[in-house]
């Protein structure tokens, strides 16, 4: 891999990337909002795929990308909890804080379980709840949704123990200064538990399905995930303008895979990356120094 990378500045972007050239470069961003995503993969007929979603919106993180969201102050609440510690954790995702590493992962599992109905938990820390579906475990998510209850009710309430065993750490990424609505996301890689099936909450989106990773990246100027996608502001348009490039980066990673399972247990360390806007050619880019 080359020690620099550029990514393309997505069209939505440009006239602030542009404007930032011209008048804010030097000036530091806004402060990022920290977020936590789902990386979920099985094998699939052809090779490794991927869950992925549409959202509505002019989101920093794109109009496609993997099930997740931000960190909400609730996912601080005590809860029963599996697999690695917090403290544990710090070391898998890079970080010194035990707190922001905690409220990481219990984002990751409060967000699969709202936006595509996979729950990451279990009745003791050795299984997992087999089914998720049904008019009651329908409204727990959307109240999730609104922010009325937390994942540590929604657990308790169920004597469900969170499984963090279940993830494995994958990436961290870092909008770039230019970007209005910056996100801090750490990305987190797992499988659906057996018995659940992946399902969208309506109001968390308009459509989600599993992906031909290496299909959805063979060709960057190729538009078949937009077309998959099917929506006005997909059609027509290649990844590097779906997806911001962290969900790119691990679509590409998925892409060079042979198997779910060797996706999961490949060693990584876990280093910020976070793209500088600068130009190029003429145009505005995003380069990545990666050591």
């Amino acid at each position: 891999m080359p020690a620099v990378r550029f990514f393309e500045v997505p069209e939505r972007h440009r006239e602030a990337a542009r404007a930032w050239l011209e008048r804010g470069a030097g000036i530091p961003g806004s402060t990022p909002v920290p977020a936590a995503a789902v990386v979920f993969v099985r094998d699939g007929e052809h090779g490794v795929e991927t869950l992925l979603t549409h959202r509505t919106g002019s989101s920093s993180l794109g109009p496609v990308g993997f099930p997740g969201g931000p960190v909400e102050a609730h996912d601080d609440d005590p809860l029963d909890w599996a697999g690695p510690t917090p403290l544990e954790w710090t070391r898998r995702l890079g970080t010194d804080d035990v707190g922001r590493a905690r409220r990481a992962v219990v984002a990751a599992a409060r967000k699969a379980f709202e936006e595509v109905g996979v729950l990451l938990a279990g009745p003791d820390p050795m299984s997992t709840v087999e089914s998720v579906e049904g008019a009651e475990w329908l409204r727990s998510r959307e109240a999730l949704a609104l922010g009325d209850v937390s994942l540590a009710d929604v657990l308790g309430r169920r004597r469900l123990v969170l499984r963090s065993d279940l993830l494995r750490p994958l990436a961290h990424w870092v909008s770039s200064d230019f970007v209005h609505r910056r996100h801090d996301v750490h990305y987190f890689t797992a499988v659906v538990p057996d018995g659940q099936t992946a399902s969208l909450l309506g109001s968390r989106g308009t459509w989600c399905g599993w992906v031909d990773a290496a299909r959805a990246v063979a060709d960057p100027h190729g538009t078949w995930l937009g077309d998959l996608v099917g929506r006005p502001d997909t059609l027509g348009r290649p990844p590097a303008e779906l997806l911001a490039p962290g969900s790119l980066v691990a679509l590409e990673s998925l892409a060079e895979c042979s198997s779910a399972i060797a996706f999961l247990a490949k060693k990584r360390r876990i280093a910020t990356l976070n793209p500088v806007l600068e130009e190029h050619g003429g145009r505005p880019v995003l380069r990545l120094d990666l050591g």
